[in-house]
């Protein structure tokens, strides 16, 4: 049996990344899977059981996870997602960067870690080589899923729909998701008197959101087409990747990019950013890779997106026929390695 960590995410009422993995997991793991929650995964667990987290955590918000290693009373693995805390914490939760370097050396003692790509696999190896770690446990890659819950693969690009070109950009609103260059783009394009819909949806990061939100505001007063959507079910979310012309992914940092790989499950292209992990997933073909991330690029690509219908027919095409990552393979690799 797979004991699942759920201890944050049974209490998450937000659509986040780890909030799908942990979901999404436990959906397709089925029966041989349970979920558990801090602190009661010593007493849950029995002989043969392996204790899965794909959560982050640390002794302090945990207390005794350190003894409780120490004195596991199964195997332990976990799904690492990314040291976005470490590299960007000017822009991050004050609270994730406090927990992150602890979470990372805590990792070192499991038995088995999955990264979600094989950039963010480089990055532990790196932190803990660092760190002088001298055996640390064996890490692997763990393709998360592209499929949406309950929505077949379109196997054909979608009708046409009425009214202007939509481009759809799923992420909270932060500087590391990079809606900016979206919105600095959007405004230049509308100077060219290229007009088309600009849809953001996620919430608004608390901390360091709200800027980003006044300015979407701002522009939704100035022009038809600009919208914030926050707090949409899934199944709203899907209807709008649907009627888009093409998704948006600018974002500067992650561990796997999900929304571009959905977004390619709904059969429609995406311009993204070329970070590493990103073009992980964009280079099997339906993305417009804007190399360098800047303006100028964004604009570029945007613009040829919208106008270009042979273009985007060519990578709308790319993504319907490339295989893609499902949730159920994913589950697949973790039920063989873990029963």
């Amino acid at each position: 049996m797979i004991l699942l960590d759920t201890t944050s995410a049974a209490s998450w009422r937000h659509a986040s990344g780890l909030a799908r993995v942990s979901g999404r997991l436990l959906e397709e793991l089925g029966a041989s899977a349970r979920a558990a929650q801090w602190p009661s995964l010593g007493p849950a667990a029995g002989g043969g059981d392996w204790l899965l987290t794909p959560e982050l955590f640390s002794e302090a918000e945990r207390p005794g996870f350190t003894t409780f290693l120490d004195n596991r009373p199964c195997p332990v693995a976990a799904v690492y997602h990314d040291a976005i805390p470490i590299k960007l914490p000017h822009i991050t939760w004050p609270k994730s960067v406090e927990r992150h370097p602890g979470y990372m050396k805590l990792l070192s003692r499991f038995d088995r870690v999955w990264a979600v790509s094989n950039a963010s696999r480089a990055e532990l190896l790196g932190f803990w080589e660092w760190q002088g770690i001298a055996k640390p446990p064996p890490v692997e890659v763990l393709a998360l899923g592209a499929d949406w819950r309950g929505i077949a693969r379109i196997a054909e690009a979608p009708p046409r729909r009425s009214g202007l070109h939509r481009i759809v950009s799923i992420g909270i609103l932060e500087p590391r998701k990079n809606q900016g260059v979206l919105l600095d783009a959007f405004e230049a394009l509308r100077a060219e008197g290229l007009a088309f819909e600009l849809h953001l949806v996620g919430r608004v990061n608390p901390h360091y959101g709200e800027p980003i939100a006044r300015r979407v505001a701002a522009l939704a007063a100035r022009y038809t087409g600009v919208r914030h959507h926050e707090g949409l079910k899934d199944a709203a979310v899907a209807d709008l990747v649907r009627s888009a012309r093409a998704t948006a992914f600018p974002s500067i940092a992650e561990g796997c990019g999900l929304p571009v790989l959905e977004s390619l499950w709904m059969g429609v292209p995406c311009v993204c950013s070329d970070i590493a992990p990103v073009l992980e997933n964009a280079s099997g073909g339906g993305c417009a890779v804007v190399a360098g991330n800047t303006l100028k690029g964004w604009v570029e690509a945007l613009r040829r997106i919208i106008t270009n219908d042979a273009h985007h027919a060519a990578l709308a095409a790319e993504a319907e026929r490339r295989p893609l990552p499902t949730w159920a393979g994913a589950a697949k690799t973790l039920r063989e390695a873990l029963t």
